[in-house]
């Protein structure tokens, strides 16, 4: 019946169109047809100007409809991208719900969006060396993924650093890192390196030349502090072209107050601990033509028995001792307090004898713990404080050796790049 109908109506209607009438009629065929398509319309297939006006509004934005299209910078599949700048995501006709970068290596990018949610930007650069992947979800859509993997640096650079890992010291250890590589920014390397103390105090780092930094409070440490050195370096560019590769946390402690005082005018040296003297010991110091480094020196390194040759300090072949016990380094260029078994014991507390070493009696073999230079070695640690007074000698280098403690407060803050 229904095509019966339509089919009448047409016979009726007939005979008013004209040629161009039919021709227009014939062009609103396919537009009728596509709406019919996107909407159920009756009104549409009445052919009325009212009905034809109320599906096109309703089709429209159907028919217009965009899906979010979801770009990463670096673009999808790069294989040797940069990692100098941030993961940039972007998203057109939408809206960005959440973006996750995760790295091959288990790290992951986190970022913010802008106030439109188009733009997401990770907070931090990408590490070198890593594939990346993206997995962005848009408002209302599926996630979109890509991948990306930066490239590996050409030249690369670390720092060893001084004290070990989850030691104990003294507390006049200070941390000194010691670069491979020249740094010529020494701004953006210090930037990545923090030393925090607990209990807390103000810690500040100085470059003594361009391959070490030393980091110190105003003041010895506090006994029993625990002190965190965080190391940040990788893919920052300490000079053209030669990146960092180290990303780890460190931490060691400050044992107890051990702070020993030598006096070559008295030829004795006074040990003390959290302010109390717990022993005292007559000691030779250096002679008038090779006097003693005066200043604060820090204990760097400790052997029980040890070869001295003075060709290895500019001395020639003025002796040569294979067996030198209890021997703690106090100066890069040889400066030592030490056991001496060769020299009589009267020399102690009375002569100053020495090479510029302060020598306390021993007995060859470091074995006789009677002697004071094995009492003191036993009493001591690395990071120990000795402090030489009234040596005839100006004050040691604060670079030679872990010395820095001969700068004032304001001298060292000076040498920092930050």
């Amino acid at each position: 019946m229904g095509v019966s109908h339509i089919s009448n109506r047409s016979q009726r209607q007939s005979h008013r169109w004209s040629r161009r009438g039919l021709l227009g009629a014939l062009g609103v065929a396919p537009a009728a047809a596509v709406l019919t398509a996107c909407s159920d319309s009756a009104g549409a297939s009445e052919g009325t100007a009212e009905g034809t006006a109320e599906a096109s509004a309703t089709s429209t934005p159907s028919a217009a409809a965009k899906k979010p299209v979801v770009s990463v910078t670096p673009a999808d599949g790069t294989r040797k991208a940069g990692f100098s700048s941030p993961v940039e995501v972007t998203v057109t006709d939408g809206t960005l719900a959440s973006v996750k970068v995760t790295g091959n290596d288990g790290s992951t990018l986190a970022g913010s969006l802008d106030a439109a949610r188009t733009r997401w930007t990770s907070v931090r650069n990408p590490y070198s060396g890593t594939k990346y992947t993206v997995t962005a979800t848009p408002e209302g859509a599926p996630a979109q993924t890509a991948s990306f993997t930066t490239r590996s640096p050409g030249e690369t650079f670390v720092g060893y650093f001084t004290p070990e890992a989850g030691s104990t010291s003294g507390v006049g250890m200070p941390v000194s890192i010691n670069f491979t590589h020249a740094v010529k920014d020494r701004a953006a390397v210090q930037k990545a390196i923090t030393v925090t103390a607990e209990p807390a105090v103000e810690v500040v780092g100085h470059w003594f030349d361009d391959t070490r930094l030393d980091f110190r409070p105003e003041t010895y440490w506090a006994a029993g502090t625990k002190i965190t050195l965080s190391l940040r370096l990788k893919d920052v560019e300490g000079t053209d072209g030669v990146y960092g590769v180290q990303r780890k946390d460190v931490t060691f402690h400050i044992g107890r107050e051990q702070i020993s005082t030598v006096d070559l005018s008295s030829k004795e040296m006074t040990v003390r601990r959290a302010g109390r003297t717990v022993a005292t010991y007559p000691v030779s110091g250096g002679n008038a033509q090779h006097t003693t480094w005066s200043g604060i020196m820090v204990i760097s390194e400790r052997f029980r028995q040890t070869r001295m040759e003075s060709s290895t300090v500019g001395l020639g072949d003025e002796y040569d001792i294979s067996d030198v016990p209890h021997a703690q380094r106090l100066t890069t260029s040889g400066t030592f307090v030490h056991g001496n078994y060769w020299a009589a014991t009267s020399v102690f507390g009375h002569q100053n004898t020495s090479h510029g070493c302060v020598g306390l009696h021993d007995a060859k073999g470091a074995s006789d713990t009677s002697v004071d230079g094995y009492r003191f070695y036993a009493s001591s640690m690395l990071g120990d404080v000795v402090v030489v007074k009234n040596s005839g000698e100006r004050t040691v280098d604060p670079a030679n050796g872990l010395n820095g403690w001969n700068l004032s407060w304001a001298d060292w803050k000076a040498g920092s790049a930050v």
